[in-house]
C-alpha cells in the first residue's frame, strides 16, 4: 500500500502474563490500517506462553516464536526481525501499551519530515504503574527533545531518547546492523550507531504508556554486588568504547566525557570496581583526544 507502508510490530514477552494481552490488543486497536504483528516469548517462567497461545486462538494468522531457552532481548528481537516484512519496525515490550494513534502519528512524521535522511522517529509517553495508574510524563516542560543530526547530543547525554515511543526505518537496521547480541540492553547502542548515520525526529505527542515494574532494567543498574548490574554496566562500558571509536571531532570527545562521568556514578554505586577502573582508563583516552 503506497500511502500506508507496512509496519512490523515485534512484541517481546518475558514473564508478562499479567500484561501481554493488553499490549497485543493495543496493536490491533491502532487507527493505522497496515500493521504486521509478530510475537516472541523468551522462555518465560510464568504463564505468558499459555496466555499468548489462548489469545492467538482468536488471531491464528499472527506469527508466534516461543524460545525453548532464555536468549535475551537482543538475540530474540534479531531472530524475529528477520521475519518482519514491514518497511518500519516497532520494538514493543509486552508490558507496554501503544495508544490508538501511535503508528499513524509515527508514519505521518516519516512522510512529512524535512529530514531526507530520517531513520528514527520518537515521541513522548506516560509512565504507569503495575495497575496502569498514571505516574508521570517521560518528557516534561523542562526537556528539549532534539531532531536532526543528534549524535553529539546522544553521546553527551544532553538529550535523552524515548526508546519505547520510537519507530525505526528498516533500512537503519540493514545499514548499521541489528541489535548487538553481546549486550544486555539495546537502546543506547542503537541510538549512538544510528545517529552517527541517520537523522532523528521528535514527535511532540504522547504515543505510548510505559509500565514501570520492580523488574524493569532501569532498577538494576545501581544494585550493589549484583550479577545483573554487572552485566548491564559491562554493556554500558562496551557501548562507550564503541562511541569513542565512532567519534570524529574534539567536540564529540568532549561530549562523550559528560556521558562517561554520568555512567561512572552507576559503576561506583553498584560496587563494580573493576569496571570503574576500566571506565576511568577510557575517560583518560577520551580526554586526551578531546584536547589533541
Amino acid at each position: 500500500m503506497q500511502n500506508f507502508p507496512l509496519v512490523s510490530v515485534i512484541c517481546l514477552a518475558y514473564n508478562h502474563e499479567a500484561y501481554v494481552v493488553e499490549a497485543l490488543e493495543s496493536v490491533l486497536n491502532q487507527s493505522y490500517p497496515n500493521i504486521e504483528l509478530l510475537i516472541a516469548d523468551d522462555c518465560s517462567s510464568d504463564a505468558s506462553v499459555t496466555v499468548i497461545e489462548n489469545w492467538l486462538q482468536h488471531h491464528p494468522t499472527i506469527l508466534f516464536f516461543s524460545n525453548k531457552k532464555n536468549l535475551g532481548n537482543t538475540k530474540t528481537f534479531n531472530t524475529v526481525a528477520k521475519h518482519a516484512k514491514g518497511d518500519y519496525i516497532i520494538d514493543l515490550a509486552a508490558d507496554d501499551v501503544l495508544l490508538p494513534d501511535c503508528v499513524s502519528r509515527q508514519i505521518t512524521a516519516f512522510q512529512n519530515s524535512k529530514y531526507p535522511n530520517l531513520g528514527i522517529v520518537y515521541g513522548n509517553l506516560i509512565q504507569i504503574d503495575e495497575a496502569g495508574s498514571y505516574l508521570n510524563d517521560y518528557y516534561t516542560a523542562e526537556d528539549t527533545p532534539e531532531s536532526g543530526n543528534i549524535y553529539k547530543m546522544v553521546i553527551g547525554r544532553t538529550t535523552k531518547i524515548c526508546s519505547v515511543s520510537s519507530m525505526v526505518k528498516k533500512t537503519v537496521f540493514e545499514t548499521i546492523g541489528y541489535y548487538d547480541e553481546n549486550l544486555a540492553y539495546e537502546d543506547l547502542d542503537l541510538w549512538i550507531r544510528a545517529s552517527r548515520v541517520f537523522d532523528f525526529e521528535y514527535i511532540p505527542e504522547i504515543l505510548v504508556k510505559k509500565r514501570e515494574l520492580p523488574t524493569s532494567l532501569s532498577a538494576h543498574f545501581t544494585k550493589k554486588n549484583s550479577k545483573k548490574s554487572k552485566r548491564l554496566n559491562q554493556s554500558t562500558y562496551q557501548i562507550l568504547k564503541k562511541a569513542f571509536e565512532l567519534n570524529r571531532t574534539k567536540e564529540e570527545h568532549k561530549a562523550l566525557l559528560g556521558r562517561i562521568r554520568f555512567e561512572l556514578y552507576k559503576f561506583i554505586t553498584s560496587r563494580n570496581f573493576v569496571l570503574t577502573g576500566k571506565l576511568l582508563l577510557l575517560e583518560m583516552k577520551v580526554r586526551w583526544k578531546s584536547i589533541m
